[in-house]
């Protein structure tokens, strides 16, 4: 009697084990998808913008009103104006002066960033190391990335012309500083596919003619975005147009962008213009790389 007892309660506490363990066992949670070629950039979604002082939203010190370069909040390049308007969070890794390849290593030649930007002012995020070492492992710890765009190589020109008895006036010169930034974006895009394992969207975005009017400035701007797009064609990327973005804009203004408003103007001499795009350069840069995208 007293074994089937005992026989009796072990079943019994066994069931109600069993039972206990079902009731408070908790469902596994839905595995996020995978973040796809065709995953579109949406509300709380994440972005990662890289580049120099264009993504950065760098303006001139004589711009009116005068930068503050003490709060990097306040300079709002592309990428804070699209992450407003399609409230998504952006992480702007851009310095003022980043050459393709101090992008890449810090110990590269930069023409302004390493040595002069960062050492004196805030970036829009604070980091150690590499622009790309950083987008590296912010990719592999923000699975929410939806977007990745890449606007670099306008800086390697003016090192050319900084370190060159000829400014960078020779046709040799000039193909050097391109075969360059092709093979450095595809450097870049080498890590951020198969270092940082991100499989979203990478858009490039394209630089401007400082002057469409200007056959020497226009062919160099057109000679730069075709090697960041050769460099980047292998790693199935979007292209964001802001040179034809910014020609069409200036065609009623004698094909100048600095009298269209798009263009930094440095003081009260209408024409007296920077390279940097004003807030609606910007707009204009933003609206290319939308049109590119999955949103």
């Amino acid at each position: 009697m007293i074994r089937r007892l005992s026989l009796s309660f072990l079943l019994a506490a066994l069931s109600l084990g069993a039972f206990a363990t079902a009731a408070v066992a908790k469902p596994r949670a839905a595995k996020a998808p995978a973040v796809t070629l065709t995953s579109p950039l949406t509300r709380g979604s994440e972005y990662l913008a890289l580049g120099d002082s264009v993504t950065f939203g760098y303006q001139e010190p004589t711009t009116v009103p005068a930068p503050n370069y003490h709060d990097a909040a306040s300079f709002l390049g592309y990428p804070e104006q699209i992450a407003k308007q399609l409230h998504v969070k952006v992480t702007n890794l851009a310095c003022p002066g980043e050459t393709s390849g101090s992008l890449i290593n810090v110990h590269n030649p930069t023409f302004a960033c390493e040595n002069a930007y960062r050492k004196d002012f805030p970036l829009h995020v604070r980091y150690s190391g590499s622009q790309l070492s950083t987008a590296v492992s912010f990719l592999r710890h923000h699975s929410g990335v939806r977007l990745v765009s890449l606007m670099i190589g306008a800086n390697d020109y003016f090192l050319c012309e900084a370190t060159t008895s000829d400014k960078c006036a020779a046709p040799a010169e000039q193909k050097a500083v391109l075969a360059g930034v092709s093979r450095n974006v595809r450097k870049i895009l080498t890590a951020i596919r198969s270092q940082a394992h991100y499989t979203g969207q990478v858009a490039i975005v394209n630089y401007y003619s400082t002057s469409y009017a200007s056959a020497v400035d226009d062919a160099q701007s057109l000679a730069l975005n075709q090697a960041m797009d050769a460099g980047a064609k292998p790693f199935h990327v979007v292209y964001a147009n802001g040179y034809a973005e910014f020609q069409t804009a200036s065609v009623k203004y004698g094909n100048q962008p600095c009298l269209a408003g798009l263009i930094t103007q440095l003081d009260s001499t209408v024409g007296d213009c920077g390279i940097h795009p004003t807030y609606s350069g910007q707009a204009l840069l933003g609206a290319a790389l939308l049109q590119a995208i999955r949103t």
